[in-house]
């Protein structure tokens, strides 16, 4: 499996960098909801608010579910939209019964926007026909606002922002699968891990994202979910393997106490985190599977995508599998003395004891 992911990496980190290039990042999109919020509040017309609150609402849904404008304009937000459970159904336009193509968990807090804007009475009327809107019309005002922030018009289109989200999901590092089963992406990137998750599971662990993106439950920077493959308990400490979803396998220690206390059990979801200043880098010395002189239980080969140099402290990001990347804080004299680069190759170690687990 470590050998195949390598394969990709180099192909995915460059075709990651283009997207990131070419559409908004989060601090950007962020900025653009803002400026929404603010031009629904700038006008004393009751109409031209109700107008506004509507492309405001078009502009929330494309953001959080990367859905496009057409799918969009398209569901009945009385029918479409689940707001007890947190999600929206996709339907097939063209299909005679209309048929689901995918279900989108949405964080909570646009649940809570939803919930606001249709318990005002003469929104719920405006949007009880579905949108009705032009789409053009919708697309010129998302160039507006675009521009009015400063960015490029075509960054603020729809097309861009379903793009922007798709990055933005992949750099927190939800694994490409699912987002592409979010997008509606006809060819799945299957993993042999993929394959291992049942379809409920996916959704739980699409909900669970959301989740934390929503509520920012956790500031560590090495946080992903996984899959609880194997249990090896001792009296004292049991040795947990995890599979992520993308397809590359942690182990953590752990206590058995914890163990018990925390009732994890195989097959159980859990998110993995890693302390960043826990994570060693090691410069490639020769092409081997492992590195037979380290001790750490979990080594990872990839691709250095991010660095931020400090006087003293510096940060490096590393890609291991299609996905996912690693962050490593290191001592910057340590790093001078490696002399890693962007794009260079590198060895990301880690023992048993730095991984956190947290059941979901």
């Amino acid at each position: 499996m470590q050998k195949n992911i390598h394969r990709n990496i180099d192909q995915k980190s460059i075709i990651s960098r283009q997207n990131t290039e070419n559409c908004l990042d989060t601090i950007q999109l962020n900025q653009l909801e803002q400026s929404y919020r603010s031009w629904l509040k700038d006008t004393p017309r009751f109409d031209v608010r109700l107008s506004r609150k509507r492309i405001l609402l078009i502009f929330l849904l494309i953001r959080y579910t990367g859905a496009k404008l057409s799918e969009i304009l398209s569901i009945d937000p009385f029918e479409d939209i689940d707001l007890d459970k947190g999600r929206i159904s996709i339907r097939d336009v063209h299909s005679k019964n209309k048929a689901i193509l995918r279900t989108i968990p949405i964080p909570q807090s646009l649940v809570d926007d939803i919930k606001s804007m249709m318990s005002e009475p003469d929104f719920s009327t405006l949007i009880k026909t579905k949108f009705s809107i032009d789409p053009g019309f919708v697309r010129r005002k998302f160039y507006e606002r675009s521009k009015f922030c400063g960015f490029n018009e075509k960054l603020g289109g729809p097309e861009m922002i379903r793009k922007a989200r798709a990055v933005e999901l992949l750099q927190n590092n939800m694994p490409l699968p699912v987002v592409q089963s979010i997008l509606g992406h006809s060819t799945l990137n299957l993993t042999q891990s993929m394959v291992a998750f049942s379809e409920k599971e996916i959704q739980r662990v699409t909900q669970l994202f959301m989740d934390r993106e929503s509520d920012r439950k956790t500031s560590a920077r090495n946080s992903f979910f996984g899959k609880i493959k194997l249990i090896e308990q001792n009296d004292v400490l049991s040795r947990i393997e995890i599979v992520s979803i993308d397809g590359f396998s942690v182990i953590t220690t752990i206590t058995t106490n914890s163990l018990v206390k925390l009732g994890f059990k195989k097959a159980d979801l859990v998110t993995v985190e890693i302390k960043s200043p826990s994570v060693m880098l090691q410069m490639p010395n020769k092409e081997t599977e492992y590195l037979s002189s380290c001790s750490a239980e979990n080594q990872f080969k990839g691709i250095v995508t991010r660095a931020s140099l400090g006087p003293v402290v510096s940060e490096y990001v590393v890609r291991i599998s299609d996905v996912t990347e690693i962050c490593s804080t290191v001592t910057t004299k340590r790093i001078q003395q490696l002399e890693l680069k962007i794009g260079d190759e590198a060895w990301v170690l880690f023992n048993s004891f730095s991984v956190v687990l947290h059941k979901e």
